[in-house]
C-alpha cells in the first residue's frame, strides 16, 4: 500500500478543467456503481466520523472516504481515502482527501452552473469565500471565457483576499456587497458556500426569473424549494428528508441531465436549484485517477511530513 500525503497530490497540478471532466464522468457512472448511504458516528457533540464506501466497477476500484471532525485539530475537518483493486483485493493507497474534497466540490458546482445557467447569465453572486468558493470559481473560469461580473459578500476581509486570488483573470470584474439581499437581487447565478445559516438569505421577490441557485451547503434557501421551477440533486437520499421535498415542482438527479434523460433547463425564465451536496463517488473517482498519475511518477511518492496546516487553492 502506498501513502500519498497532501503535498504529493497538490504537486500534480491537476488542472481545473480536468477536475470538471472527472466529476462529469463520475456522474455518468453513478447508476453503474454502488454508492451506499454514509455511516455517521458521533463521538460527542463536537467530534464525528463519517464513512462513505463506493464501488466503481468500470474502473475496477473500491474506495472508502472517512471524514472526521476534531475542533482542536488544525484543520478541524479532515478527510482520508482508502483505495482498493477490486480484481485482486489489493489495498492500493491511502490518500489525504483535503485537495480532492475541495476540488471535486468546486468542480461539481461549476459543472452544475455550466449545465443549468441561463444563456444570458453574466451576474454571479458568491456567499462564503473559503476554499470551496475558490475551487468553484477556478473550475468555472476554466470554461467560461466571456466577461462576467462576480458579486462578493463582504466577510472579515475575505472578499479582498478572494479578489487578489483572481486578479490575473482579465475577464472577471468584482463588486463587494454588505447585505445578502442586495447581493442576490438581480444575480443570474447564486453560489452559497456558507457553512452555517440560521435563517433565510433573502425573500422570494429577490430571486429573478431565470436564476440558478447552487447551495453547496444547503441552509438558507428553503423558501426557494417552494416556488422554483426545477430542483436537481446529486443524490436523492440527500434531499428526500427536506421539509418541502414533496412540494418540489419538478425534481430529478443531476446525473440524468448528463445521461440525456432529462433536458435540464428548458427556458431562460426557469428558476432552478442545484443541490449538489457531495457524494463519495467523486472522491473515489478522483482517487482512482490520481493513483494512475502518481503510480507513473514514483518520485512523488515519498514525503517527509504528513502535517497539513490551513491551505488555499
Amino acid at each position: 500500500m502506498k501513502i500519498f500525503h497532501f503535498e504529493t497530490i497538490k504537486k500534480q497540478n491537476i488542472l481545473p478543467q480536468t477536475c470538471v471532466e472527472w466529476v462529469r464522468e463520475a456522474f455518468r457512472l453513478k447508476y453503474l456503481s454502488q454508492l451506499p448511504a454514509k455511516i455517521s458516528m458521533k463521538i460527542d457533540e463536537k467530534i464525528f466520523f463519517n464513512t462513505m464506501p463506493v464501488y466503481l466497477p468500470d474502473l475496477n476500484r473500491f474506495g472508502v472516504k472517512v471524514v472526521s471532525r476534531y475542533p482542536e485539530r488544525e484543520p478541524a475537518l479532515q478527510a482520508d481515502i482508502l483505495l482498493f483493486d477490486t480484481q485482486t483485493g489489493e489495498t492500493l493507497a491511502l490518500m489525504d482527501g483535503s485537495w480532492i474534497t475541495a476540488m471535486r466540490t468546486g468542480a461539481v458546482a461549476a459543472l452544475a452552473i455550466k449545465e443549468l445557467k441561463s444563456s444570458t447569465a453574466r451576474e454571479y453572486a458568491f456567499l462564503g469565500l473559503g476554499n470551496t468558493a475558490r475551487a468553484t470559481l477556478l473550475c468555472l473560469l476554466s470554461f467560461l471565457h466571456e466577461p462576467i461580473h462576480i458579486r462578493l459578500l463582504a466577510y472579515k476581509g475575505q472578499e479582498q483576499l478572494f479578489i487578489e486570488r483572481f486578479a490575473a483573470y482579465e475577464s472577471v470584474r468584482f463588486s463587494v456587497y454588505d447585505l445578502v439581499e442586495d447581493l442576490i437581487d438581480g444575480a443570474d447565478v447564486v453560489v452559497s458556500c456558507v457553512t452555517v445559516a440560521t435563517e433565510l438569505f433573502a425573500p422570494d421577490r429577490v430571486f429573478k426569473e431565470g436564476v440558478l441557485v447552487v447551495p453547496v451547503h444547503t441552509r438558507g434557501f428553503q423558501n426557494c424549494d417552494l416556488f422554483f421551477d426545477k430542483v436537481f440533486a446529486d443524490d436523492t437520499n440527500h434531499v428526500k428528508d427536506f421539509k418541502y421535498f414533496s412540494q418540489f415542482k419538478a425534481y430529478d438527479e443531476f446525473s440524468q441531465i448528463l445521461l440525456g434523460e432529462n433536458p435540464g433547463r428548458e427556458s431562460d425564465k426557469e428558476r432552478i436549484l442545484a443541490y449538489n451536496i457531495g457524494i463519495a463517488l467523486h472522491d473515489v473517482y478522483f482517487a482512482a485517477k490520481l493513483f494512475e498519475l502518481l503510480e507513473a511518477h514514483p518520485d512523488f511518492q515519498i514525503q517527509t511530513s504528513s502535517n497539513l496546516a490551513k491551505y488555499w487553492v
